[in-house]
């Protein structure tokens, strides 16, 4: 049987034909460090997850790249408005975001590009435009894309071309669909930018938002790979002017599936501050709520329908949860002398999981086939039906479904919130120890953070940090 995923481009399901055989490039779009991220995020961070998981269950070896925004206007608005500098402030909440990703049993990604990396491969990448004539300069110093020099423009979002502005700019990095008009390539450097500025050909400035994502997904993963995720709201005007500006760069078709996660919803409504139903996830686990419950509600509806959740939502899931980690270990225990050997009900599981979930990722359907599975185990050893060696195959399958689930294993006690002025502090002292040639010292407050569970990576911009 073959996956198919729905398209967004296409407006259908395709089936997945990855460009190498068995092997899968996939760029996800992670998130904007100016605040700590939201269980909405978290809902999109968990379908990127959930799709990751089960291509590796279905044998592919997946190279995820999920980049984070650490220069745009949100940003640069929030450092001002706190009176920090830029790198402080979103030092704390990737900081944040990787202890929420280990908290909630996310995979890592195996690249995590910052935008401010990258800034000059983005220059280059818009000279290129400039010199293909898909670009031009105005007179504050900012570059923008012509959107009426591109005949593919909109085709992602389904825009129509005689409804868009040609000949109009825009220089906010969020708007409407109706708001469709030439887009900031690069941002001629404005008061309120503060320090926050390089050069360029074209004066001091900053880059776009949209310009970001193209350059870090295409340096990382090639000019053409598999599949480019994020939320339904990434798909215009971010995911659609990435397209453009791409395709238009690398003459190339740039992704072959788009995949998009739909909103989430809390007790039926949008989620707002205004409203009081906004949550980040310390805000869920300062109300005691189950880490696996969480994980468990984020992931079982389909990617396409939106999320609702509610307080009442989480007990449920607790109980699902709670009710295969019971099968779990009832399996492990069970010593029956049964003539059933289970290799029927193991392989009719898993077609019936593969199938589903080969359907657009039929979390549904999936879940179905486990929990048809867990029915029939508990009434065969109950009933005393079932071998020790029975037991034994749908314990394996099942932790094979654990790979794709992400529940059974899962700490129920969060990452702790790291400080990171306190880890800054310990690479400057470390840096220092490197400039007397005190390599003893600096290999210990390498050593000493390894230990906290933080790996240092030194770059030629400087030592990053990551969590293990």
């Amino acid at each position: 049987m073959s996956i198919h995923f729905y398209n967004t481009i296409s407006r259908q399901k395709e089936e997945f034909l990855s460009i190498e055989e068995k092997k899968v490039r996939m760029y996800t779009c992670g998130p904007t460090v100016y605040d700590f991220a939201h269980i909405g995020n978290y809902r999109t961070f968990m379908f990127e997850d959930l799709l990751r998981r089960y291509l590796e269950f279905r044998g592919y070896e997946v190279i995820q790249a999920m980049n984070i925004t650490d220069v745009d206007d949100n940003t640069i608005r929030r450092s001002r408005e706190k009176g920090v500098s830029l790198k402080e402030l979103t030092n704390e909440y990737k900081a944040g975001f990787h202890a929420d990703l280990k908290s909630l049993n996310i995979q890592p990604a195996h690249q995590y590009p910052e935008a401010t990396q990258y800034v000059s491969e983005m220059i280059e990448m818009v000279q290129e435009l400039e010199k293909m004539g898909f670009a031009y300069k105005t007179d504050d110093g900012s570059v923008y894309f012509d959107i009426g020099k591109y005949d593919g423009y909109g085709k992602l979002a389904h825009l129509k071309p005689d409804e868009m502005e040609r000949g109009e700019r825009v220089t906010d990095d969020s708007y409407e669909k109706e708001g469709a008009r030439d887009f900031a390539l690069w941002k001629g450097y404005k008061p309120e930018d503060g320090d926050v500025e390089w050069d360029s050909p074209w004066g001091k400035g900053r880059p776009g938002w949209h310009i970001e994502c193209s350059v870090m997904s295409t340096e990382l993963l090639g000019a053409h790979f598999d599949i480019h995720c994020g939320g339904v709201d990434n798909i215009f005007p971010h995911h659609e002017n990435e397209l453009a500006q791409s395709v238009c760069a690398n003459g190339s078709k740039f992704v072959n599936y788009w995949m998009h996660s739909e909103y989430l919803l809390v007790d039926n409504k949008k989620m707002s501050k205004s409203l009081n139903n906004f949550y980040t996830l310390r805000d869920l686990l300062d109300k005691k709520y189950p880490l696996a419950a969480i994980r468990w509600m984020l992931l079982t509806t389909h990617y396409r329908q939106k999320l609702n959740f509610s307080v009442e939502r989480l007990d449920e899931a607790q109980k699902a949860v709670n009710r295969l980690r019971e099968f779990v270990s009832k399996l492990a225990d069970y010593d029956g002398q049964g003539h059933d050997d289970g290799k029927n009900s193991v392989m009719s599981a898993k077609a019936d999981f593969t199938a589903a979930m080969d359907d657009d990722l039929n979390i549904s359907g999936g879940l179905a086939a486990i929990f048809e599975l867990v029915r029939w185990g508990n009434r065969a050893m109950d009933n005393e039906e079932l071998s020790k060696e029975g037991a034994g195959k749908i314990l394996k399958l099942v932790q094979s479904f654990e790979h794709v689930l992400g529940v059974l294993t899962m700490k129920e006690e969060p990452s702790p919130k790291l400080d990171t002025v306190y880890i800054e502090s310990k690479i400057a002292e470390r840096n220092a120890a490197r400039a007397n040639k005190d390599f003893a010292r600096s290999d210990a407050i390498r050593d000493e953070l390894a230990d906290q569970g933080i790996e240092l990576i030194d770059t030629p911009d400087g030592t990053k940090w990551k969590l293990k």
